[in-house]
């Protein structure tokens, strides 16, 4: 049996599983204070029974090796929190800390859409753009655990800013991404006079998300559908240099693309065709991530059960 804890900025999730990752348990709470959380973790673990080991999903940065939580962003007060120390000197078991990115890859590799590769890329493509990789069997998370960061590329001079970075990887290829590419294309349109479905006035502009754009472009609303082609162009090159460097069987893309990925892959697979060597693209299949909503839970386990 395995335990897998899912520490998210809102949320976190504490998961028992058995040796083929099916859940026989679980226990979701809100993420409030770091101590308090802690607490609420430990309830949870000892609560659960006995496992063979224990693995933390957990948005960075961490000292994977060291097993330590170093501030994240969406986690204020989570500072030098020396977790998988915590949890083994309390409960007795080996545990382990992977990125969330990370931490998804194992996911879909054990469980989803990587099953039986050998090399594959996971891109999360949510509100950020991050990579895990798995390389000769392995989780490969590079010197000190920033292997993967392809989202901080920058793939234009200009461009969304994305990873503190204009015309980055996670600036077209992100949820965020879009929604500015889409905040852009609508001032120009407005500007022109040009008629949108998604964007009446100025006082819209806000209100432009990834979810807005992919119903307008599905609607056949031009403006729209020009965004997503423009992030699929993007998408393209980035998954280019992806396969060029590390030759995978497989990249399971997630979130946005795993929702909305018809918007994104007719101009996606012309620029890999024109710009990807072809005895590398040719075997390398680009899908989406099958986990869904249950992504979160199965990486901590997959984290647990080691990569």
């Amino acid at each position: 049996m395995y335990i897998g804890i899912d520490i998210g900025g809102t949320k976190c999730a504490v998961v028992y599983a058995d040796d083929s990752g099916a859940v026989v348990n679980k226990v979701r709470f809100p993420t409030v204070s770091c101590q308090e959380t802690l607490d609420k973790i430990f309830e949870a673990v000892a609560s659960m029974g006995e496992c063979s080991a224990i693995g933390v999903s957990c948005g960075g940065p961490l000292d994977e090796q060291r097993g330590i939580i170093m501030s994240p962003p969406n986690l204020p007060g989570w500072d030098d929190v020396h977790i998988t120390d915590m949890l083994t000197e309390r409960f007795g078991v080996p545990a382990r800390i992977c990125n969330d990115a990370n931490a998804c890859a194992l996911a879909e590799w054990r469980f989803g859409a990587g099953r039986g590769t050998k090399n594959m890329v996971f891109l999360t493509f949510g509100t950020g753009l991050g990579a895990g990789l798995i390389l000769d069997g392995k989780l490969y998370s590079g010197t000190n655990g920033n292997a993967g960061e392809v989202g901080h590329v920058r793939l234009a001079k200009d461009g969304p800013v994305g990873y503190g970075k204009a015309g980055s990887f996670e600036g077209f290829c992100s949820g965020g991404g879009i929604a500015k590419l889409g905040k852009r294309a609508a001032k120009e349109a407005l500007v022109k006079g040009t008629p949108m479905s998604f964007c009446k006035d100025i006082d819209d502009i806000e209100k432009i998300d990834a979810k807005l754009l992919a119903e307008a472009a599905q609607n056949g609303d031009a403006i729209a559908m020009e965004v997503w082609r423009e992030s699929g162009r993007r998408l393209g090159m980035g998954l280019s240099m992806i396969i060029d460097i590390l030759n995978p069987e497989a990249i399971v893309i997630g979130s946005v693309f795993a929702r909305s990925g018809e918007l994104l892959r007719p101009e996606m697979e012309k620029v890999i065709q024109k710009e990807a060597l072809s005895p590398s693209a040719a075997v390398c299949r680009i899908v989406p991530a099958e986990l869904g909503e249950a992504i979160g839970d199965m990486a901590a386990i997959a984290v647990a059960m080691g990569g």
